[in-house]
């Protein structure tokens, strides 16, 4: 009976369950892996250099921040006592005249746009009756014998005064894109580049001011910067300012020529379109259209004309 009892040390490693014996072993050994060293690697494992640019990057955006912040408020401080009279502005008589008379000259062409676009609209559908008027007066011809050839006479001439319209229309077209790219396009790129020049005017002259309390003592007590860092400051703006007003003076001087040039030619045009087709001569119509180098389109692209663009 004790023969079968297994022994204390066995007990541990082996179980027995009826007659059958099952041995079970334990393992006593413990399996070491290989760790990569990537799963080991500890936050603290960043290198410095990513820090230190990390570091570097914020500075950077907090310094842009920060002088951005101090040029708006010393901007808008200039623009404020300049309105209220108790500051002074850079003022250049002869180009600030030169900008104002551009500004209304922008602002009529922009006016003679307008009512040429209008007049074109009221042109087009006036063509548009008389293509239905043409076709009401042959229609009619054919059903009233006794007036056939009265409705024949009219419908040929609603049919010859919508042809000429057509090139009318051609030449107005022109005559609008011509205009229209003048005031939208090469005046207010011009306008553009004096916007910055009046912006940095501005700038220049807060500096300037800011400037010229430092040296008086009379700058505000918050204001604690080195009379080197504003004289950069002050030289940087002024630097920008002038370089502006140089470009405004070319600019101004090339769009005098360019606006002379397209306005005689768009003059003369708009002139011989009209006075050709109000007088009833196609041929002169036609000439003139020809001696600008507009191309004639034909009566099924009038549709397609600045009308429904």
């Amino acid at each position: 009976m004790l023969k079968n009892t297994p022994s204390m040390n066995d007990s541990t490693d082996v179980v027995h369950t009826g007659s059958e014996q099952q041995t079970i072993k334990h393992s006593t050994t413990l399996t070491l892996r290989n760790v990569s060293n990537h799963s080991l690697t500890s936050p603290t494992s960043v290198s410095l250099e990513d820090e230190s640019a990390y570091i570097k990057n914020g500075s950077s955006k907090l310094d842009t921040f920060r002088n951005w912040s101090i040029t708006t408020y010393k901007c808008t401080k200039q623009i404020m006592l300049e309105k209220l009279g108790k500051s002074t502005r850079t003022v250049d008589l002869e180009l600030e005249a030169q900008i104002d008379q551009l500004k209304e000259t922008q602002k009529k062409y922009l006016s003679i746009l307008r009512l040429s676009r209008a007049f074109t609209s009221h042109f087009y559908n006036c063509m548009q009756t008389q293509s239905l008027l043409s076709e009401t007066f042959a229609d009619l011809a054919q059903k009233s014998p006794e007036l056939q050839e009265e409705f024949l006479r009219n419908a040929e001439t609603q049919r010859i005064l919508t042809k000429n319209g057509e090139l009318l229309l051609n030449a107005l077209n022109f005559f609008i894109s011509s205009i229209n790219t003048l005031c939208n396009k090469t005046i207010e790129d011009t306008l553009l580049t004096i916007r910055q020049y009046e912006l940095a005017r501005v700038e220049y002259d807060a500096y300037r001011v800011d400037m010229e309390q430092q040296r008086t003592g009379g700058s505000e007590p918050q204001q604690k910067y080195s009379s080197d860092e504003v004289q950069k400051k002050y030289e940087k703006c002024k630097d920008q300012y002038e370089k502006l007003r140089s470009d405004i003076v070319v600019k101004l001087q090339f769009l005098e020529e360019n606006r002379i040039k397209v306005m005689h030619k768009q003059l003369l045009l708009f002139h011989n379109a009209i006075a050709a087709y109000f007088a009833g001569n196609a041929n002169g119509l036609e000439k003139t259209l020809q001696q600008f180098n507009i191309s004639l389109k034909s009566p099924n692209s009038v549709t397609s004309s600045w009308l429904e663009q």
